[in-house]
Formats: structure tokens, sequence, C-alpha cells
């Protein structure tokens, strides 16, 4: 019992000296780089998918039914207008205008013989030595020799085309596709497709836009942010499936006068020009269009952005050093840094580095950082702007 006091007496004491030892000094608050936002102004752009289409597409068909006798291009080459393409056997039709100059030759002089029987007949009726019937008779003559002369000149500009529809001219020019038919074959007039032409200077391009993005497009137009939705001077950009930058250059030139009722989309257009033939219908393409007039907007890294459920959030510093939340509206991304449309000021001291040891309400260490611009000449210019994924139209369309 003795031992049990005395152990019960040593527990005491050392709960007691326990008690009276000095608490660990809280952690201190955590590190984190601040900055305040770049601020500049913006453009945005919505961003379609399409593909080019050539303005003017031909069939070649010949005009003749013959032989064909030769070929003057090389299959897919680029034609001019004017130039022969097909020749067909002419001498056929040589044969029927010589037949047709002669038959005229015979109903000009015909006509000549008319004429002066005709001339006589008037002295002889002004001196009444034939009778009127008689005048009257070589005057019908006369008459119908004219009719013959003039049937037989049109017979010899009938058989003089015919003769030219035997080589068959590129009527613009462009591309032309292989050929489908080879010397010594029989073509016939209007039937027989002899090859395809394309015009690729200047070429359209097509696409669908989402009726939600047609009627932000009117709307503004009322409002006077933009020009009007089918003003053709809009400005658009293309970028091709190899390149990373919108570098090829149009305008609106068509949008169509009512929307599909099946997919709730309608059809725009744009002209483009193609000076160089690279641009080929059939082509897909990223077409951008301006989505906004020009407005002031701030530019923060995506390290600084997070994601709660279906909002996006900043952390921002105030005069107290402690932690607060902003929720913002994200426009599109230039360069690595993202447009803040609304939900953040100039003035606050943003996170960018850091953010997963910020807490709402809690103190933070905060030292000054610096957002790198983007790289010179893409700001404030549209052309460097990325639209955002929202932008994008018709899912259903292929990239």
């Amino acid at each position: 019992m003795r031992v049990s006091a005395r152990v019960a007496v040593l527990i005491l004491g050392a709960c007691a000296a326990g008690c009276h030892a000095k608490k660990p000094p809280p952690p201190p608050p955590p590190t984190v780089i601040v900055s305040k936002p770049l601020k500049t102004k913006i453009v945005n752009w919505d961003d379609y998918v399409g593909r080019f289409e050539a303005i003017n597409s031909v069939d070649i068909r010949p005009r003749v039914t013959g032989y064909l006798q030769s070929i003057g291009f090389r299959d897919g080459q680029i034609v001019h207008q004017g130039q022969v393409l097909f020749t067909i056997d002419p001498r056929p039709y040589q044969a029927a205008l010589d037949q047709a100059r002669g038959q005229e030759a015979h109903a000009q002089a015909a006509l000549s013989n008319a004429e002066i029987e005709l001339a006589r007949a008037k002295k002889l009726l002004a001196a009444r030595t034939i009778a009127e019937q008689e005048y009257e008779g070589r005057l019908a003559t006369e008459q119908q020799a004219v009719a013959d002369l003039n049937a037989a000149h049109a017979t010899v500009e009938s058989a003089a085309l015919n003769l030219s529809f035997t080589r068959v001219t590129a009527p613009l020019t462009g591309r032309v596709s292989d050929r489908r038919v080879a010397p010594g074959n029989l073509v016939t007039q209007d039937s027989t497709i002899l090859t395809n032409i394309t015009d690729l200077d200047p070429i359209y391009f097509t696409f669908n836009g989402a009726e939600s993005f047609y009627l932000k497009y009117e709307r503004q137009a009322q409002s006077g942010v933009r020009p009007q939705s089918r003003d053709f001077a809009n400005p658009v950009e293309i970028r091709l499936q190899d390149q990373t930058r919108y570098d090829v250059k149009g305008r609106m030139n068509f949008v169509d006068n009512t929307l599909d009722p099946n997919s709730g989309t309608i059809r725009g257009r744009a002209v483009v020009a193609n000076p160089n033939f690279i641009l080929t219908p059939g082509m897909f393409g990223h077409l951008r269009l301006l989505g906004s007039g020009t407005y002031d907007g701030l530019l923060i890294p995506d390290e600084a952005i997070v994601a709660l459920q279906s909002d996006e959030v900043v952390y921002v510093v105030n005069a107290a050093g402690t932690v607060e939340e902003r929720k913002i509206v994200l426009g599109p991304r230039v360069g690595e840094l993202r447009v803040v449309q609304s939900g953040l000021k100039a003035e606050e001291d943003v996170i960018i580095s850091g953010v997963q040891r910020a807490k709402v309400g809690s103190p933070v260490s905060a030292k000054p950082g610096e957002i790198t611009p983007p790289s010179p000449g893409t700001l404030p210019s549209p052309v460097d702007l990325t639209p955002p994924p929202a932008a994008a139209s018709f899912p259903d369309e292929a990239p």
C-alpha cells in the first residue's frame, strides 16, 4: 500500500510538471506568390468548322459528236480560260462548212440574177410592154432569192460554229481533273463527260452556325456593338489542319435566309483569296468570326484558376493578408493566359502560385510575383486569340 501511494504521488507530480510546460508555436502561414492581373483590350472570336468549296465547278462536255483526236493538258494541272483541252476530228465539220459555203454562193448568184430580172421588169412595166402579173412574179422570185441567201448564211454560220466546237476550250481558269476519255474514242454531243474544272481563286469557305450565335450577332448588330451580321465586310480568319495559327484571311459574303429545322443551324459562307492555289475544294478548316466588340479584359495564368463544380474561382489576398475567393467568368485563351471577363478587379492581388496551400479565410504570407505577358505582337491584336471551347458551333461536323 505504501508503494502504491508513492507511485501515485510521482504520477501526480509528473502531470503537474507537464501542465506547466510551454505549448509548441503554431506553424507559420503558407507562402504564396501573388500578382495583379494583366489588363488589356480583348476581342473575342467564335469558332466554326467548315470546308472549302469552289465558286464554280464545270463538267466539260463536247458540243459536237465525233472521234477524239488529241488532248491538250496534263491531268491535274492549272488551265486557263480559252486553253484548248480536247480536239475532235474536224474533217467532217470542215466538209460541212465547205458545202454550206457553196450553197451560200449559189444563193448569192440566184439573188443577183433575180435582182437583174426585177430591174428589167420595172423598165418594161413602165413602158407597158409586159403585164403587171409578170412583174409581180419576178418580184416574188427576187424576194425568194433573198430568203434563200439568208438561209444559206445561217447554214454557214452553224457549220462554222460546229467546226469551232471541235476544239474544246476551258470556260474558266482553274485546276482540271483527269481526262475521262482517250484519243480515238467516240464522244457524244452534250453527253460524254470529258473532264472537270474547278476555279480556285477566290474560293469559298462554308460552315454552319448555331441558332444561338446567329441571334447573338443579330442582337449585337441592332445594339451597334458589331456590324450587321450579314455585312459582307465582316472579317474571318481560317486555320488549316496543319496550322496552329489562323493565317488564312477572308471576309463574309453570304448568310442563308433560313435555319435548318433538323440541326438548328444556319449556313454561312466566306470568300478567301487563293492566289497560290494551296486551298482546294473539300479541304476542312477552322474559321473564326468576330464574336464581340473590343472590351477591357484581365489576363491570368491557368495555374491561378480553381474549378469548383461548375464554377471557376481564383483566390486573392486582401490588405489584411487573408485569402478571399472570387467567382469569375472566363473568356478566350491568349497564349498561355486566360481572359477574365468578370468577377475580378484589376487592383486585386491574385494568387498565381501556391494555390493548393491557400484556404479561404486563412492568413498567408504573400510574396510579389509577375505574370509573364504573351509574346510581343499578340496583344491587343485579336489574331492570336484562341476561342474558348464553348464557342465551338456544331459538334456533328468532322474536324
